[in-house]
């Protein structure tokens, strides 16, 4: 522990300031652990503060008669441990910051990295703190995928690094629109989901000699499949945790095989029939995937619909 010249305190515990510098240097190598961490000393410096205040407010109505500049700075360091103790509770704020800031990697072109693995997710607990209360989404309904969706489409977008996104748009943007026309789903939905789950076209099912499978819905190759197939090693959420599998994908001559194979399944699949019904919004066509058991990710449908949200956007800045 050091003391400043101005007689703060930092403590390596609970306030230390280079931590900020350390998560800034380990954020583009695992963005899911600085945001986890950098939610835990957002939460921490709040707490302190609130601590701060109460006792400010307690000292006023009834000062110490041995208050001096020795027992604050103790009260001061004491409150830090306080803080770093209630920090990172479930339900607290740090777990909301961090859900919140999670889905923001849904967006490959903010950050592919985050997309490499699932995340499973579960139920969003009750609340059981005053923190966790006052900032619960209950309170806050604005803050939801739902009512933040259509805002997000209008927002404009730059182009400036997104050559790639902006490219796979345009390299899909003919099979897509064939595709809308025999299945009715918009050609934006599906270049949208073929760049969720390919990527932007970095993860591409490969075949075993490194050639793309064009397969970029990643359509497994169930029993009445009866062309190519690949075989590789994909995570699935198996009972609420993420596990690594071995599973056959189908593989296509081409990239218009696979979105027409993609339309013809939606269309004539009856499992899929009310995704096909609820297509005439971003939000209704995800979940509809999620329901009919497109994916085992159970954030597919707010990933999908954030997803859809940029590439309207790119669209627009590209028109």
């Amino acid at each position: 522990m050091a003391i400043s010249p101005s007689g703060n305190t930092t403590n390596a515990l609970a306030g230390d300031i280079g931590s900020i510098s350390r998560l800034r240097n380990s954020a583009s190598a695992d963005p899911r652990a600085a945001i986890k961490e950098a939610s835990k000393q957002f939460e921490s410096i709040f707490m302190q503060q609130l601590l701060k205040g109460m006792r400010d407010a307690n000292e006023t109505m009834s000062p110490g008669m041995f208050d001096n500049a020795g027992t604050k700075m103790g009260t001061e360091m004491l409150d830090q441990q306080y803080a770093k103790e209630m920090t990172g509770r479930p339900g607290g704020l740090a777990e909301l910051i961090e859900r919140q800031l999670q889905r923001q990697l849904g967006d490959p072109v903010a950050n592919i990295a985050s997309e490499a693995a699932a995340n499973p997710a579960k139920p969003d607990p009750a609340p059981r703190s005053f923190i966790g209360r006052m900032f619960s989404r209950e309170a806050a309904p604005s803050s939801t995928p739902a009512a933040a969706a259509p805002a997000a489409a209008e927002r404009p977008i730059s182009l400036q690094g997104r050559e790639r996104q902006v490219e796979f748009l345009k390299r899909h943007e003919d099979a897509a629109k064939a595709a809308e026309a025999s299945s009715g789903i918009p050609a934006t939905f599906m270049m949208a989901q073929a760049a969720h789950e390919s990527g932007w076209g970095r993860r591409e099912i490969r075949n075993g000699d490194g050639s793309s499978s064009h397969n970029v819905f990643g359509i497994k190759a169930g029993p009445g499949w009866k062309g190519a197939v690949t075989e590789i090693t994909t995570t699935e959420v198996i009972g609420g945790q993420a596990r690594k599998v071995t599973a056959k994908f189908r593989a296509y001559a081409s990239y218009e095989e696979s979105f027409k194979d993609y339309a013809r399944m939606m269309k004539n699949n009856p499992r899929y029939a009310q995704v096909v019904e609820n297509a005439d919004s971003a939000q209704g066509f995800a979940r509809g995937l999620q329901r009919a058991g497109y994916a085992t990710d159970p954030q597919y449908a707010d990933k999908l619909t954030r997803m859809i949200n940029t590439t309207l956007r790119l669209q627009r800045a590209t028109a």
